[in-house]
């Protein structure tokens, strides 16, 4: 029994081979489909951080992909979230600058805006933090980034936890009302944890005073992170004058952060979201200016940087993106593995072809030699050792397993021994 000019333990050893090479293909072409939905961490209710994510998530069901937008107490919490092995969430809108362990399997996708901190007060202007000892500061909850940089700012200005200063860890919901009830002195407040009606509140109280942070350039180096930030006079409401003076900001960047497991088309449907959310101008960037790879803490991923630099791949920028992905999937699996599984099949039966032959001329070659020596010698002792040279290729040959389809050379080979052996016998 042959199958393709082989022997059949070859030919079922290279079936077997060649069906186990197909289903692992198969089986890689299923589990390497990105994912049709996606988790979000982003903010509180309301809160800007919440906003861009449930922008993200238009952009992203556009294309199929389902998002599930999670709210949070904020950047320190998200981060939480991403870094537990057992969460679900993919990705998070974090602050740079917040200080987490276990960020070693996360990547940053880029910065997409900067964020600036708010600093609210009652009563006479202040010239500095320091003016704020003693007093009540709500500083934000606990998990959010504005605690985290409200305390990073009292600590150079000497005010602690667990000083005469009351360091309050309220939601921002509460900083308004707190502030006009006069239970507070100031609130720091960020649009990561806080609604854009709680800011326009406190921007428009007459009683209330947004910091200008004269400060910012010696902040800003002391802490890596922190961004000098100019909110120009009426840049708020040119009508009512708001703020009535330019004030010097402080903020970090917000970075798109995810797992680094993150399906690559996940990654550019999320810049891409990103683009089209972050590149607008603004009170605080220009136009263009984000998403940006500014890289802080956490590495930029691969994936990112290949975006920045030429954007999405060819096909998922021409194709929908379930067709994009079919056609990458099967041009990443299924291609190449035709591009060396064929060749390699048909080079079996052409080695055992190659073989046989090559044992066939090595024959023809030991009997032409013989042939030529007996004809030259005239030694009768010489020529008899000949004969025995003459017999040893015949009996080589007729132990010869040779396949079916190179049975007319076998048989030329038989015959041209016998006619040898004709010229041998009758020398």
């Amino acid at each position: 029994m042959e199958l393709f000019d082989v022997g059949p333990a070859v030919a079922i050893s290279a079936l077997t081979a060649t069906a186990l090479i197909v289903i692992a293909a198969i089986f890689y072409f299923i589990h390497s489909a990105p994912p049709t939905s996606i988790t979000i961490s982003s903010g509180p209710e309301g809160s800007v951080f919440q906003k861009n994510a449930l922008k993200y998530a238009k952009v992203l069901e556009k294309n199929g992909v389902k998002v599930n937008v999670l709210t949070s107490a904020g950047s320190l919490q998200n981060l939480q979230r991403l870094s537990d092995p057992k969460s679900r969430v993919d990705a998070a809108i974090v602050q740079a600058g917040i200080s987490n362990t276990g960020t070693e399997d996360l990547v940053s996708l880029g910065s997409i805006s900067y964020q600036p901190l708010l600093l609210f007060y009652r009563g006479a202007p202040l010239d500095l933090l320091a003016d704020l000892a003693g007093k009540r500061i709500a500083i934000g909850a606990v998990g959010s980034g504005t605690r985290n940089f409200a305390l990073a700012l009292l600590a150079l200005n000497g005010i602690k936890e667990g000083g005469p200063t009351t360091l309050l860890d309220w939601e921002a919901d509460s900083a308004p009302q707190a502030l006009k009830e006069q239970k507070i002195d100031a609130a720091f407040v960020m649009s990561e944890s806080a609604s854009s009606d709680i800011l326009h509140q406190l921007l428009h109280s007459t009683d209330i005073h947004l910091f200008n942070f004269k400060q910012a350039s010696a902040y800003s180096r002391k802490i890596e992170y922190l961004n000098i930030l100019d909110l120009p006079e009426g840049s708020i409401d040119l009508g009512l004058d708001i703020p009535q003076h330019d004030v010097a900001l402080l903020g970090p960047m917000v970075e798109l952060v995810a797992k680094k497991d993150l399906h690559p088309a996940l990654s550019d449907l999320l810049l891409e979201a990103a683009t089209q959310v972050h590149s607008r101008p603004g009170i605080f960037q220009k136009r263009g200016e984000f998403p940006t790879p500014t890289e802080h803490a956490i590495r930029i991923s691969d994936d990112a940087n290949r975006f920045y630099k030429s954007g999405k791949s060819f096909l998922y920028r021409y194709l929908p993106f379930w067709l994009a992905s079919l056609v990458s999937r099967i041009v990443v699996v299924f291609i190449p593995m035709f591009v060396v599984l064929i060749p390699a099949l048909r080079s079996i039966p052409a080695f055992f072809k190659w073989r046989t032959q090559t044992k066939i001329h090595r024959h023809y070659r030991d009997l032409l030699s013989v042939e030529q020596k007996f004809l030259r010698e005239r030694n009768v002792n010489k020529q008899e050792l000949l004969r025995q040279e003459f017999d040893r290729i015949e009996e080589a040959v007729n132990r010869m397993k040779v396949r079916a389809s190179f049975a007319d050379q076998f048989y030329g080979l038989r015959g041209h021994i016998d006619y040898v052996r004709q010229i041998v016998e009758s020398k």
